[in-house]
């Protein structure tokens, strides 16, 4: 059960002013989730402010530099109102000892500013202040009060990030609503830490990171924000190693590969295994063979041959008696990967099924048949492997393909059924060291670091988007002599909020260049539509394939040489990095371009920079990291990933260490967390929705 004193934080965020249902929706875009059902008070108590508004700098009129924030004292000398049907703004002019200073508002209706800024009124404004042609001007001030009311004026304010539609002033009033029901907790955090690292409680923690009075409090360094953040790595790193630890007490069935299957797989591959291949193969049957189960993940950058280790651990455990299942996140995937794993394992003669939603009727029921009997020794499909209508003969292996689509919730869940397979989980996205442990610190990590044989390296320019004529004209040719290409669009549909090239548009204007030899995908489609246009790309039926980034994963057309990534400076470098991988994979030459709306910010023209000049994955990831921050390397907060509200892995790397010893130590002392602390720490996994974990607990 949760406590009941983080009742008033898990209330719903509906019940507190302002957040009403014409808000609701605004909210939920604000805080990351579904619909205003699903927010609660403690997400707009995690929301924390990006910057302050200092109105403390009140230089004078005509020492208020251009383009700062200033507050301005002064007298209301005359209105000068916009002469009727134009577009001429209506100014107000003040003056204080030092000069004149003009207030200008556009489309002003009614009388209102008669009443707010009455002639001959002493007034306090605060905005920002712009000199042109020797004359300052505040458009638009933030604030505007008689000088008798000034003393009510915050000084300093916080600025939180926003959403269109929903005002600074609106969510304010929200926030503060919200940090009226954060109780006094019970201290998670042991006395000498506390002391070491000069924290304070929680309760203040937030109520101080809310309420910032200089630039030093908006620091990630700042002492509340250090707090917050090493309670968020400490929840995490607290339910892995629960997870870890139940993983562990269920034991494994020892797995003996004899290689009586993998011998001959291996001898009819056309390629050799790389070192790191053959490393990691080592390091999965070392880990199966023993009495735990294997937890192990398997990092290895686009086309780097992770598919091959996954046979080979398969085919372990169908040596040792028993059956392994491969799961991958989407439907196009877990076909391909049965089109591929079909054709290698073919000399070892195994039976090998494909199961996903769309398996339906008989064929369904034979294949589930055919699981249960254990004939089926391999199985590859998407989540509805994990179903309870599934049953298994003896599975002792599960493969989990791209990882951060499965996060921590799953693999409980799949334990929970009782299933306990050794696991290993890939991913073709190459994560940062501290990354890792923040989210998959309950496992053992292999990287595979070389490419196979004979890829060629992948030939990587960046072009402004005014020369998209020239690429279509090179398009043409290409096409002309048979080869194929992708073109990437970052959005489904034209919107007012973005002039970002939507995937319909760009697909209409380059069905009128090519005619029928284009193609269409994107995520709104459904699995057979989808289904159905890979397939006439992979056989040559369409040419030019265009897509958003549901290429992005796995899918897998040798002779594809050509990628134009259009708006490539709105997407993260990891995910240009996998778009890329999606060509080179044959043995041609290919090409990637990343088309840039310019002009490009410095961040923006080091990210592309770094692209064009390396292939390595591992490199492309920590740079990433350094340059974006966790939250969006891993996709988003939703897919159960840690996407952390006030942690940076940059800032706060050595916290993660911190939280990650201290949980180690708190699971060895304290296993079912029953001691005071222990109740206490199940307060903080609640208060960081660890709920699964503590569930998790109990099951044990």
């Amino acid at each position: 059960m949760r406590p009941a004193l983080l009742d008033p934080l898990f209330a719903p965020l509906n019940s507190l002013p302002g957040t009403g249902p014409k808000a609701g929706e605004l909210y939920a875009r604000l805080l990351g989730r579904e619909t205003i059902d699903d927010c609660r008070v403690l997400d707009l108590v995690f929301h924390a402010p990006h910057s302050i508004v200092d109105r403390r700098h009140q230089p004078g009129i005509a020492r208020s530099p251009q383009g700062v924030i200033v507050t301005i004292t002064g007298r209301v000398d005359r209105h000068q109102p916009a002469p009727p049907r134009t577009n001429q703004p209506y100014r107000v002019f003040l003056h204080d000892d030092t000069g004149e200073l003009a207030l200008t508002f556009f489309r002003v209706k009614g009388n209102w500013l008669e009443k707010a800024l009455p002639i001959d009124e002493t007034v306090t404004v605060s905005g920002k202040v712009d000199w042109f042609n020797g004359r300052p001007s505040m458009v638009h001030p933030d604030y505007m009060v008689r000088a008798a009311e000034g003393e009510n004026l915050q000084l300093v304010e916080p600025v939180y990030p926003l959403t269109a539609g929903l005002s600074a002033r609106i969510l304010r009033k929200a926030v503060e609503a919200a940090l009226t029901r954060v109780p006094e907790f019970p201290e998670w955090i042991d006395e000498t830490l506390m002391r070491k690292q000069s924290f304070t409680s929680v309760h203040d923690c937030f109520l101080a990171l809310h309420d910032p009075r200089d630039e030093t409090d908006i620091d990630p360094q700042a002492p509340a924000r250090r707090r917050l953040a090493y309670d968020e790595f400490l929840a995490g790193q607290l339910s892995l190693s629960l997870v870890r630890q139940r993983l562990r007490k269920v034991a494994g069935t020892p797995v003996h590969a004899t290689g009586e299957l993998s011998r001959p797989v291996l001898a009819a591959l056309p390629f050799s295994l790389t070192g790191s291949q053959t490393t990691a193969i080592a390091d999965v049957l070392k880990d199966m063979a023993g009495d735990e189960r294997m937890l192990r993940l398997l990092q290895g950058d686009v086309g780097s041959g992770k598919t091959a280790v996954a046979l080979m651990s398969m085919l372990a455990a169908v040596e040792a008696g028993g059956q392994a299942v491969l799961m991958a996140p989407t439907e196009i995937l877990a076909r391909q990967h049965f089109a591929t794993l079909s054709k290698m394992a073919a000399p070892a003669g195994i039976t090998i099924d494909v199961l996903t939603g769309r398996t339906k009727g008989r064929e369904r029921e034979a294949i589930l048949e055919r699981i249960a009997s254990g004939e089926t020794r391999i199985v590859i499909g998407t989540h509805a492997l994990f179903q309870d209508t599934v049953v298994y003969s003896n599975l002792l292996l599960a493969v989990v393909d791209e990882q951060h689509r499965f996060g921590v919730h799953q693999r409980l869940r799949l334990t929970a059924k009782g299933i306990s397979p050794h696991m290993l989980v890939m991913t073709a996205t190459p994560i940062p060291r501290t990354l890792v442990l923040a989210a998959f610190g309950d496992m053992d990590v292999s990287k595979l670091t070389e490419k196979p044989a004979g890829r060629k390296p992948i030939q990587t320019v960046t072009i402004p988007t005014e020369r998209t004529g020239d690429i279509v004209a090179r398009l043409r040719t290409a096409l002309a002599e048979g080869k194929k290409a992708y073109w990437i669009c970052p959005l489904v549909e034209e919107s007012d909020v973005s002039e970002l090239m939507s995937v319909d548009e760009r697909f209409q204007v380059l069905v009128k260049e090519f005619g029928p030899k284009v193609g269409l995908v994107h995520g709104r489609m459904n699995g057979a539509e989808k289904d159905a246009v890979m397939l006439a790309f992979k056989n040559g039926e369409i040419r030019l394939l265009v897509a958003t980034t549901v290429v992005e994963v796995g899918v897998d057309v040798p002779d594809a040489t050509i990628m134009v990534i259009e708006h490539a400076e709105r997407f993260g470098l990891a995910q240009l990095h996998q778009l890329r991988g999606r060509v080179g994979r044959g043995d041609e030459a290919s090409t990637c371009i990343l088309l840039y709306k310019g002009p490009l910010s410095e961040n923006g023209r080091a990210r592309l920079s770094i692209l064009r000049d390396t292939e390595d994955g591992f490199l492309i990831a920590e740079e990433d990291l350094k340059l974006r921050g966790e939250g969006e390397l891993l996709g988003t907060r939703q897919s159960g990933t840690p996407g952390f509200r006030i942690a940076s892995l940059e800032a706060h790397g050595d916290l993660l260490e911190i939280a990650r010893k201290a949980a180690a130590y708190i699971i060895d002392r304290d296993p079912d967390l029953t001691s005071p602390r222990g109740e206490a720490l199940r307060t903080l996994l609640y208060l960081h929705r660890r709920d699964e974990a503590i569930r998790f607990l109990r099951a044990g």
